[in-house]
């Protein structure tokens, strides 16, 4: 059955994006801490010359990622930088205007899940495709649609029974937000988003409350 198209956005400038997928068959994206680490580095290395991260959640079959498409003059300092040959001929293409925004994040995204899975692979003996294909990205629209996403996806591990207080979730971007630690995600914004760190913490503690008795798989 093909994937309705609202899942499958086109990436514009300045627009924001929840974007997540999972795995084939329900098997496991991290079977170690070295994973998850190894993941957000690859993420960044990948996909940081083209977004700015809000928040994200790591499960153990998926992820969550809320994202914003950098500025297309950004977009280009930021491959002009790079030594030409370290780009990739989809970036190449980028700055010769051969091909969109969108099919340059977008390609960028698969090169991040190739490069994940390459190394999973190889580090855990395994063959075949490790992600489901193709992720979905849902572009957000509304003000009410960010808080939700926001909150829906700090919230996730309590909807699929991972633990039942998220804010002690050790792979999400919860922390990091709440810190004074320096750190490449929108904190400032998500914070002013919701008025105040007050406001943002009781805002999720309510709505988490709804995924309490929820009987979600392991699965979104």
């Amino acid at each position: 059955m093909p994937i309705p198209g609202k899942y499958l956005a086109d990436f514009e400038e300045h627009g924001i994006y929840h974007v997540y997928n999972r795995t084939n068959n329900k098997e496991k994206l991290f079977l170690a801490d070295e994973n998850h680490y190894f993941f957000l580095r690859k993420y960044a290395e990948h996909l940081a010359s083209f977004l700015d991260t809000f928040c994200w959640c790591l499960l153990p079959n998926h992820f969550h990622l809320l994202v914003r498409i950098k500025p297309v003059n950004s977009i280009i300092s930021n491959l002009e930088r790079k030594d030409h040959k370290d780009l990739t001929l989809t970036e190449k293409k980028f700055l010769d205007k051969g091909v969109t925004t969108s099919e340059l994040v977008e390609q960028s995204f698969k090169r991040f899940f190739q490069s994940y899975a390459l190394s999973f692979n190889k580090m855990y003996k395994r063959k075949g495709n490790l992600f489901y294909k193709p992720f979905k990205r849902v572009e957000v629209k509304k003000d009410s649609h960010l808080t939700q996403a926001i909150i829906y996806i700090h919230a996730n591990p309590v909807k699929h029974k991972l633990i039942s207080d998220f804010t002690q979730y050790r792979w999400s971007s919860w922390k990091s937000i709440l810190s004074e630690a320096p750190t490449q995600l929108l904190r400032n914004e998500i914070i002013e988003w919701f008025g105040s760190r007050t406001l943002f913490i009781s805002a999720h503690k309510e709505m988490a409350k709804d995924y309490e008795e929820s009987d979600s798989a392991i699965e979104d």
